[in-house]
């Protein structure tokens, strides 16, 4: 009997993106979304299109809200992806071919093509961007962390899925940017409750740091202006996550 499929996902204020992210699952045996307080319509369009809707509005972080919407699931294996996601054909078909042939113990790797200011990038670190997103639903789940959760794997065997899954990172350059702020403040207050410091010559150490990876290192000069420009960004990513750090460490900033 071929193990069933669920696609699992987290969302909020995600109408406009949920209906190309639902048109590519359709060889799924169900959809579950759990929604952590969505002000638009996007209850209305998921369970117009048959998807399995829950509510979880007091978040926790991406790594329990991810948890928590796994535990929704029924099928036998999970796919957790998110509605800015979107499963090419080729990847649906490397998909079909696990569930026909399954080995229980494996956890299998996607590629994303992940898409910045009108590019689908092809290098900058960006791709192939391989995460860990199918895995057996009673074997494995993702760790608790605020920000940059993964999967829990245990040392499982990791086999690499063909085909990619588009990611629509940066549609909108300013909600972007704000959404990265938000990972590197959720990023330093881990940090800090953990009792974890850093200095002034570390915060410019790592910036300069992140950006000659970015541009040298993963190729991003390859990439052309947006992989200058993913640079920039990823350089100004790492210096708001280390002064962010820094002025928790110094009891300059009112979050704890």
């Amino acid at each position: 009997m071929t193990p069933r499929l669920s696609v699992v996902m987290i969302a909020k204020n995600a109408a406009d993106l949920l209906p190309d992210c639902l048109a590519s699952l359709t060889f799924a045996d169900e959809v579950v979304l759990l929604d952590s307080g969505s002000v638009d319509n996007t209850l209305e369009v998921a369970r117009a299109a048959g998807v399995k809707v829950f509510s979880a509005a007091d978040w926790q972080g991406y790594g329990i809200q991810r948890q928590r919407a796994q535990s929704y699931a029924t099928g036998d294996y999970i796919l957790m992806i998110d509605t800015d996601e979107r499963v090419t054909p080729e990847l649906a078909a490397a998909i079909r071919a696990v569930l026909a042939a399954p080995q229980p113990d494996a956890v299998y790797s996607i590629a994303r093509r992940n898409y910045f200011l009108g590019r689908f990038m092809r290098h900058s670190g960006w791709y192939p961007d391989r995460v860990m997103r199918l895995y057996p639903r009673a074997r494995y789940q993702y760790n608790a962390n605020l920000v940059h959760e993964s999967l829990e794997t245990h040392g499982a065997p990791v086999i690499e899925l063909k085909g990619d899954l588009l990611h629509l990172t940066c549609r909108d350059f300013a909600g972007f940017q704000r959404k990265q702020l938000d990972y590197a403040a959720a990023w330093a207050r881990e940090r800090h409750q953990k009792g974890k410091k850093t200095s002034l010559a570390a915060i410019f150490a790592h910036t300069l740091g992140a950006f000659l990876k970015t541009l040298l290192l993963r190729g991003g000069v390859l990439d052309g202006k947006q992989g200058w420009l993913l640079a920039v960004v990823n350089a100004q990513y790492t210096f708001n996550k280390y002064t962010e750090l820094w002025a928790l460490n110094h009891g300059y900033s009112e979050k704890t």
